[in-house]
């Protein structure tokens, strides 16, 4: 008998895709949820996919791995997509695909299905990951078949093929768009948010976006300092506590929500050619991101920097596109990785009200020295002014040429 492994979440569509699959090709279904940080989501999931007709159910706790082997690795590379977005559905998804083959191979099973719509980026994230790293197995995508798409054109068709195959599924209303949440972020998407003129962030809203963080407005009227601590670009301690990346990520969440860090509202550009409006709460990343900033700005070369700058629109690009197991991705995260040897050191922060601030920095690997940038003088030794004269003189000669040329 034909295996399939289905990633599953518990919800309306991966519920009815499980019971389709197995009723359209006879299949074994063995259901696959990866807990990735989404909390209470996960709770009664093993029972209610048995329930719903699968074999088995693997629910796979992958979030240390998913902090210290994809997110940490991709905060050192200081990617962001489009100016705004930290990437965090995006760097979850090969994970999750890459544990759904490993399943499949050691099943038996030659197929892999997903709920993702053929309309989003998801879809090409869990396929692209899939041929890089098990090009032998098949991936079927529920709604790309018409077969499906037909059966169901909408939730109160799902819903009636539920009750009528004995699925079970919460009785809620649906929400009024639809969200995704991991260990670095949670997004909202669709429905109320498909007009860009509507405020997601109007404290009337506050119910609906505030899952992770709260509003600025609502967050505390006093400050708070904190101190990070890095080596070779990881945080490696908060406020003098070890700790590893989980529980890095974690407790930068839990107090960056409190002051209401790390909230993005935007509209971005989706690989399968579309505009998409999309609103995240990132309360920890946004925090690491900064903070990691600032200490690359105290212990890395100039040139060094302005090339791994140059290359993080890429960088970020492989990441949302889907292209994490791309040898161009794993190639520029070893160059990141050279560039993070001396990225070691503490950095303190100001939170307040929606905004991540500096206040102070320092490092053994420093490379800003008080003597060389002084203004006052009797420091000729460590940087002489008069040799800026020869210096300007031959960067200005070939300015010089060209004005001569225009004539």
């Amino acid at each position: 008998m034909k295996k399939i492994v289905v990633a599953y979440s518990g919800g309306l569509d991966t519920s009815v895709i499980l019971n389709w699959l197995k009723e359209i090709y006879g299949a074994e279904i063995i259901a696959f949820c990866a807990d990735v940080g989404q909390a209470e989501e996960l709770d009664g999931l093993e029972e209610k996919a048995l329930k719903t007709g699968a074999e088995k159910c693997y629910v796979d706790d992958l979030q240390e791995e998913f902090a210290r082997d994809f997110i940490f690795p991709m905060l050192q590379a200081g990617a962001i997509y489009e100016g705004e977005y930290f990437l965090g559905t995006s760097i979850a998804r090969p994970l999750i695909a890459k544990r759904m083959v490993e399943i499949a191979r050691a099943e038996g099973a030659t197929a892999v299905a997903h709920g993702a719509t053929g309309k989003g980026n998801d879809q090409v994230r869990f396929e692209l990951t899939a041929a890089a790293l098990a090009p032998e197995i098949e991936v079927i995508a529920p709604w790309r078949d018409s077969r499906f798409r037909d059966k169901f054109p909408g939730r109160a068709e799902m819903i009636a093929y539920a009750e009528a195959h004995g699925v079970p599924i919460a009785a809620s209303a649906k929400k009024p768009y639809s969200m995704d949440r991991n260990l670095l972020h949670i997004s909202y998407e669709a429905g109320i948010l498909e007009d860009p003129w509507f405020d997601a962030g109007d404290l009337k809203n506050r119910d609906y976006f505030t899952t992770l963080s709260v509003l600025p407005e609502d967050a505390p009227d006093k400050a708070e300092m904190i101190e990070l601590d890095f080596e070779r670009g990881n945080c490696v301690a908060v406020n003098g506590e070890k700790l590893n990346p989980l529980a890095v990520m974690r407790l930068l969440n839990k107090i960056g929500g409190k002051h209401g860090v790390g909230r993005v509202d935007m509209v971005e550009n989706r690989f399968v050619g579309m505009k998409s409006r999309g609103v995240y709460e990132t309360p920890g990343g946004a925090i690491l991101h900064f903070a990691h900033r600032q200490m690359e700005s105290l212990t890395m070369d100039r040139e060094v920097m302005h090339l791994r700058d140059s290359l993080i629109p890429k960088y970020a690009q492989l990441v949302y596109n889907g292209f994490w197991f791309a040898p161009e991705r794993e190639a520029i995260q070893a160059l990141v990785t050279e560039t993070q040897k001396t990225v070691s050191g503490e950095v303190r922060l100001k939170l307040y009200k929606g905004n991540v601030m500096h206040a102070g920095r320092r490092s053994p690997f420093s490379m800003y020295s008080e003597a060389v940038a002084t203004m006052e003088g009797g420091q000729e030794e460590a940087y002489n002014q008069d040799d800026a004269t020869g210096f300007i003189a031959l960067n200005g000669l070939r300015l010089k040429a060209s004005a001569r040329q225009a004539k």
